[in-house]
């Protein structure tokens, strides 16, 4: 980010909206709005937002699977993916017998 660049008012926003929706997608840098001097919202083009948003679901994954790993060492008991949908299928009456793995 370059604040010189990348701070906005909404009211600068709402004037030149084109030219700042072009500037966050040519620089891949994020635009931040303010409300009163405070920030409010953030203009991003799609394509970081997509890797924004991939990132946080690899991050969120390596967190669980560290957790399982550590309950693993802990001699914590697993379930299986089959024994898992196994037991939901029994607790809310749902079948699992159609869903292809990826």
């Amino acid at each position: 980010m370059d604040i010189t660049t990348d701070i906005h008012t909404l009211s600068e926003f709402k004037k030149n909206a084109s030219k700042l929706i072009k500037q966050a997608k040519d620089t891949k840098r994020s635009i931040i709005l303010t409300v009163n001097g405070l920030p409010a919202a953030v203009i991003q083009d799609p394509e970081s937002y997509q890797d924004l948003i991939d990132a946080r679901d690899r991050a969120q994954t390596v967190l669980v699977l560290r957790k399982r790993q550590s309950d693993v060492k802990k001699g914590v008991k697993l379930r299986s993916a089959e024994k898992f949908f196994s037991d939901l299928s029994k607790k809310h009456g749902v079948t699992f017998d159609d869903v292809e793995a990826e």
